[in-house]
């Protein structure tokens, strides 16, 4: 019920809040490692909707059965609900397929500055859903540009532009999706979020997957091996624990917060592609990854953003009791 979702009077909204900072910080620490493991994969010759295909349906699986073993109950879900995950997954998979398609043609550091991009998509869905960012959100989405913008300036490599133009569809996806699991999880535990999240995301991915079987090109020399699929297999469990932790995130604190916490995820890939890909950054790169930090250390001052109460939100109806019973989004424990 939505009075449950509130938190407690006895329980501080700071320590609501770290709590969801510091699953959405681990979230963005997963996530980072996408780009690494994707481009690994493509090394040992796997066609990027394979390698999203396979990535998405294994860690399906792995939410599945984490439920089964743990609370069959989670499986569990009110139909609006449902919907919602449909939409969010559908859009989700679909971003993921742009988001492999450009990487498999930029590079691995430039891939994840441009899909950088998708909190102030997230800004734009809440903005269009009558919420009001806080100042302090626009400051350090301000940060966060100009931090992304010395880091793509400090780029001497060749930029491909519909590689970019790729990975802003898949920015655009993800970004949107955030904002309408938000609104199933004021009343669904996470990780029913999370299964019929990625449940639909398969769904989404796997004609795609299939149609494109026939091109996975393996020498011979590893095609009896496991190790050209382990890439595979870290991404698959790295999807699973992102998205889980992300929802729980996005539970605590909401979905513009979340996302400004995911250029975390810049850092991590910037740092493994130095040491696995080889991947450098020069001194105008280091000076937007300090003005990205000091975007991350601000979310301790940062405020969940406020509604218009007059006016109806266009997600309202993804949620299963009357949003108009708070103002706000709830922080929920």
């Amino acid at each position: 019920m939505l009075e449950k979702s509130i938190a407690p009077p006895n329980t501080h909204p700071y320590t609501l809040t770290m709590r969801g900072v510091f699953p959405a910080v681990l979230s963005a620490v997963l996530l980072g490692l996408t780009p690494i493991f994707g481009k690994l994969a493509f090394q040992n010759g796997l066609p990027p909707l394979v390698v999203v295909t396979l990535r998405t349906i294994l860690a399906t699986l792995m939410m599945g059965l984490t439920l089964l073993l743990s609370n069959r109950a989670h499986f569990y879900i009110y139909p609006a609900g449902l919907i919602a995950c449909a939409l969010a997954g559908t859009l989700n998979g679909i971003g993921s397929l742009f988001y492999y398609l450009a990487l498999s043609i930029i590079n691995a550091n430039l891939g994840q500055l441009v899909f950088l991009t998708y909190p102030l998509f997230v800004t734009l869905w809440m903005v269009f859903d009558h919420y009001v960012p806080s100042k302090i959100s626009i400051s350090r989405l301000v940060l966060m540009i100009f931090g992304i913008g010395f880091l793509i300036y400090g780029i001497h490599t060749p930029i491909h532009f519909r590689g970019i133009v790729f990975m802003l569809i898949a920015a655009a996806c993800y970004g949107l999706h955030l904002p309408i699991n938000q609104r199933v999880l004021f009343e669904m535990p996470a990780p029913t979020v999370t299964f019929y999240t990625l449940l639909f995301m398969s769904l989404a991915v796997l004609p795609f997957g299939l149609l494109s079987q026939g091109y996975v090109q393996i020498s011979s020399d590893q095609s009896t091996q496991v190790f050209p699929y382990l890439p595979v297999l870290a991404l698959a469990l790295v999807t699973f624990l992102s998205r889980l932790t992300l929802f729980l995130g996005v539970k605590r604190i909401g979905g513009l917060q979340t996302a400004l916490l995911g250029v975390t995820e810049l850092l991590v890939t910037l740092s493994l592609a130095r040491l696995w890909l080889q991947e450098t950054l020069n001194l105008t790169q280091w000076i937007g990854a300090i003005l990205i930090l000091l975007s991350i250390l601000l979310v301790s001052l940062d405020k969940p953003p406020r509604r218009r109460s007059s006016k109806s939100t266009w997600l309202h109806w993804l949620q299963h009791h009357s949003p108009t019973k708070a103002e706000n989004p709830p922080l929920i424990d």
